[in-house]
């Protein structure tokens, strides 16, 4: 039998709280997968009610409804016996919260979260507040709320800024570069990751820098600064085979297969067998993990092996790991998530290269319905603009195609992507050049021209600009443009 961290009292291993002093606690501490620590699919949570305490993580396996609703009741008659007293309700409420994220009933959770931050602030207890404020801020992030999420993570950090809790303020740190990357804005993503590296190594806290510059490698890879991931992945692995941790272990050798795939053709067999001795290493930790911690292992492998089967031309292999990963994301989202819009896009890839328009097409909407859901315009514009090509270049539906490009453009040009507007201006030019609608087509080109200056495009202006004098010399009025 355990003891309760905090009032000393004998616990039982499957209880959420202490039944002595109501304190939150958590279970399963053993189970060194199910921690929500600086992974991009789940943020640094901190469900505790003292800082002096070891990390504390909400558990995410699945656990039994009856046990759970049997420890809702008790707290209910705890929370009611408190409020007759007239004493704080705060942990109680906290716990609560937690049985609730484990049954996967979000709203609850939020709700109960809200009010413990209430309890706390009306105390003027500080550091639980915080816990509150983390804890908001990553089921806000679980579900797609991402304003929510940095909105409560900056209230976090802000009130660490008087505390010299350093692990928390790099926790705090790390969860706002996951958001921040999730949204694909990699300059903050790699300003709050950066900051939080700098504080761990700062105050010589070997674990924490392994962790962050873990997450710091996405954002590198995205930047293609792939000498400073090698130097990373290199330190991290033989760290975490030091401690013998398989989860290190696995999540770096993820990143990885991921480094090779982007290295290019030539490291694509390192890719692969990265990739697939993951599956494998993931194989024989199953009995010992959840079933949604192995599906948020696993496809980033699925999608990646997909990828690599696309790119040898063995569709069949492709088409199969391209839709495990869907599954594997489906296994362990909330309602939609973000990595689904991920897959989908891949999946519409996968179909238009193998020229099955009518799929592609279908799945790049499928993928863009996602990434509406999370306001990530950036992609939605992209979505638009691939069905636009498809509909001009394969399907000849040139009235289809100028309906999208007109709606990618209007989302680019809200975006300032000058780049991309110019592209779609281009591509819009030559659609009326071939519907013989020359002065539509002179001023899309003339448009994007300004674009191409703007972004200075010297390749793309010079080729535009060669349409525009043929068009010109044929006889188009563009005195007025």
């Amino acid at each position: 039998m355990n003891n309760c961290p905090f009032c000393k009292q004998p616990i039982e291993s499957y209880w959420t709280y202490c039944r002595n002093c109501n304190k939150p606690l958590i279970t399963n501490i053993d189970d060194e997968l199910s921690k929500r620590l600086f992974s991009h699919s789940d943020g640094a949570s901190y469900h505790s009610n003292g800082f002096e305490e070891e990390e504390e993580y909400y558990d995410v396996n699945v656990v039994d409804d009856e046990s759970i609703e049997l420890e809702l009741t008790e707290l209910e008659a705890q929370l009611t016996e408190s409020e007759k007293l007239g004493k704080n309700m705060g942990n109680l409420l906290l716990a609560k919260a937690s049985l609730f994220y484990k049954k996967r009933d979000f709203p609850e959770a939020l709700k109960n979260l809200e009010l413990a931050l209430e309890n706390f602030l009306d105390e003027k207890d500080f550091l639980n507040a915080i816990v509150c404020h983390n804890e908001l801020g990553l089921i806000h992030e679980e579900t797609g709320f991402f304003d929510q999420a940095i909105y409560h993570f900056d209230r976090a950090l802000s009130t660490l800024e008087g505390l010299d809790d350093y692990i928390k303020k790099i926790q705090v740190l790390n969860n706002l570069g996951n958001v921040y990357f999730l949204i694909n804005d990699l300059e903050h993503s790699y300003k709050y990751y950066q900051d939080a590296l700098n504080l761990a190594e700062q105050e010589s806290l070997e674990l924490d820098t392994i962790k962050t510059s873990s997450n710091l490698v996405e954002v590198l890879i995205s930047l293609k600064d792939f000498d400073r991931v090698k130097k990373i992945l290199k330190i991290n692995l033989e760290y975490f085979t030091k401690i013998n941790d398989v989860y290190g272990i696995i999540q770096t050798r993820i990143k990885y297969g991921k480094l090779y795939y982007h290295l290019g053709e030539d490291y694509y067999d390192q890719s692969y067998n990265c990739l697939t001795g993951v599956l494998t290493l993931i194989d024989t930790i199953k009995d010992h993990t959840s079933l949604i911690i192995q599906r948020k292992l696993e496809w980033e492998c699925f999608l990646f092996l997909g990828h690599l089967y696309s790119l040898w031309d063995n569709d069949l292999e492709a088409e199969d790991y391209f839709l495990k990963s869907l599954e594997a994301v489906r296994t362990f989202e909330v309602q939609e998530n973000i990595k689904e819009g991920i897959v989908l896009e891949a999946i519409a890839e996968f179909y238009s290269l193998k020229g099955e328009d009518g799929k592609a097409i279908d799945y790049y909407r499928y993928s863009k319905d996602i990434y509406q859901k999370f306001g990530d315009k950036l992609k939605i514009g992209e979505m638009k603009y691939h069905v636009a090509t498809i509909f001009q270049n394969y399907i000849q539906d040139e009235q289809k195609a100028i309906l999208y490009y007109e709606e990618a453009l209007e989302i680019f040009e809200s975006l300032n992507n000058t780049k991309m507007a110019a592209e779609i201006l281009n591509k819009l030019g030559d659609v009326y050049v071939s519907k013989q609608m020359f002065e539509l087509a002179l001023s899309n080109f003339e448009r994007a021209k300004e674009f191409y200056v703007e972004s200075e495009d010297e390749y793309n202006k010079n080729i535009v600009t060669e349409k525009i004098n043929s068009l010109s010399d044929d006889g188009v009025d563009n005195s007025n443009l």
